[in-house]
């Protein structure tokens, strides 16, 4: 993790500056993003607060998330004294910038196409620049339709990707129990199409209906 090394100064009283504790607010991103992966690195550019402002010099600032904010792209982070003459409290905007290798096309594709191997790379990017998450593995992207068109170099993330169908309702299935150290299957109806990331009511033969997830071509998986 890439520390930022120079310490900036909120705009206080003109012979007696106040630091940004920068180092808790690396702290406080990285704990506010959930499940970063080892190989990130943090970059936090802090905003400037209102000039108008004056605040009294202060021994100890503590950082914090107001209530609804993220350490994640545009956000902003409070900033309270809590040993100084005058205890006060202010808002800062910052950009959390999150640098991960992550995949992202080569060339300009379009919405339809079909994504292939060679459109492909893995580059350093900014997943904090969007909520949604990024992909880091070339080949969960292979075979895939695009549902946006995409310029050179753009991130992608589920949303450009059209959801796939594994199978249509009415269609003959094969229902597999998973648990631990066992599985078991069968066949079954589909009485819904296969959409990945939804579940899906079947019928098996003795009429029985089971909820389960699609897990491939005319597959669908129930985890116990």
């Amino acid at each position: 993790m890439a520390l930022l090394m120079q310490a900036l100064a909120l705009p206080a009283h003109a012979d007696a500056p106040t630091p940004i504790p920068m180092q808790q607010l690396m702290e406080l991103a990285r704990g506010g993003a959930a499940a970063l992966p080892a190989d990130v690195r943090i970059e936090i550019e802090p905003g400037q607060l209102d000039a108008r402002l004056k605040l009294a010099p202060c021994r100890r600032i503590e950082p914090y998330l107001p209530t609804g904010s993220t350490a994640w792209g545009r956000t902003r982070v409070g900033l309270r004294c809590t040993d100084g003459p005058v205890n006060w409290n202010v808002f800062l905007p910052v950009t959390v910038r999150v640098w991960s290798p992550a995949v992202v096309n080569v060339g300009p594709l379009q919405a339809g196409a079909e994504i292939r191997a060679e459109d492909l790379q893995i580059r350093e990017v900014d997943i904090a620049s969007a909520a949604a998450p990024v992909f880091r593995d070339p080949q969960l992207l292979v075979g895939r339709l695009l549902a946006a068109t995409l310029p050179p170099g753009t991130p992608l993330r589920p949303q450009h990707l059209r959801v796939r169908q594994w199978f249509a309702a009415g269609e003959t299935v094969t229902l597999v129990y998973v648990g631990e150290g066992f599985s078991a299957s069968t066949e079954a109806q589909a009485l819904s199409n296969g959409l990945d990331g939804q579940a899906v009511r079947v019928r098996t033969p003795s009429g029985k209906i089971v909820t389960g997830w699609p897990a491939g071509e005319r597959r669908v998986e129930v985890r116990s």
